[in-house]
């Protein structure tokens, strides 16, 4: 057979939508980032009426080359929360207004292969627009973060997609320097708000684009 990696993925991939869809999430698959692209803007974003686009931090958002396609776009109102001007307090403003976007794009830490978002955040700010405010969300999510059951999700988070965060954003946690998680007091911890989503409401609301290859965290 050729490529069967790429084929086992598929059929699990397959199955998760199938499962994601008895949650009432709207999802597609994708083969690669570039293709997970092509869907949002081609299939997705034209028939949800976007005035206003926002997003939390997601590697495998910028992965797909969606961010750069979006942020620059002069017919949507872009609230760009990975500016690096800002200033903290403009940073928090406008996480604060992406709650109420048409339209808002991240990724997740984790999903069950029986349908379940499993995410940990410092803030919350993008496990709450996940859950409530924005009338549309997207997630993209690379094969990666399948997991079996919530406790295996739950340990994949903080065994590996907290740390490796942690080290990407230059922070200053025990888990930085040792790659294990010590529940830690370090003022720059990023592992405080669980959220485990088992449905989406509104049916549809959120959608999902799972893509056929290893993205993010």
């Amino acid at each position: 057979m050729k490529n069967p990696v790429d084929n086992y993925w598929k059929i699990k991939l397959e199955s998760l939508k199938l499962n994601l869809e008895k949650n009432n999430f709207k999802v597609f698959i994708a083969g690669n980032a570039e293709e997970a692209k092509d869907i949002a803007v081609n299939d997705i974003i034209p028939g949800l009426g976007v005035n206003s686009v926002s997003w939390g931090g997601s590697m495998s958002f910028v992965s797909t080359g969606l961010f750069h396609e979006l942020k620059d776009n002069p017919d949507i109102e872009i609230l760009n929360t990975f500016d690096k001007a800002l200033s903290k307090e403009e940073m928090m403003d406008l996480r604060r207004r992406s709650l109420m976007v048409d339209l808002f794009i991240t990724g997740t830490n984790a999903v069950t292969k029986d349908g379940c978002l499993v995410n940990l955040d410092m803030i919350g700010n993008r496990v709450a627009a996940i859950m409530w405010g924005p009338k549309n969300v997207l997630l993209v999510v690379g094969r990666n973060k399948l997991c079996g059951s919530l406790e295996d999700a739950m340990a994949r988070v903080k065994n590996y997609a907290a740390p490796v965060n942690a080290m990407n954003l230059g922070k200053k946690t025990p888990c930085c320097k040792t790659g294990t998680c010590h529940d830690c007091t370090s003022p720059d911890r990023i592992c405080n708000y669980w959220t485990i989503i088992e449905k989406s409401f509104v049916k549809n609301r959120i959608k999902i684009i799972l893509v056929n290859e290893d993205l993010g965290f």
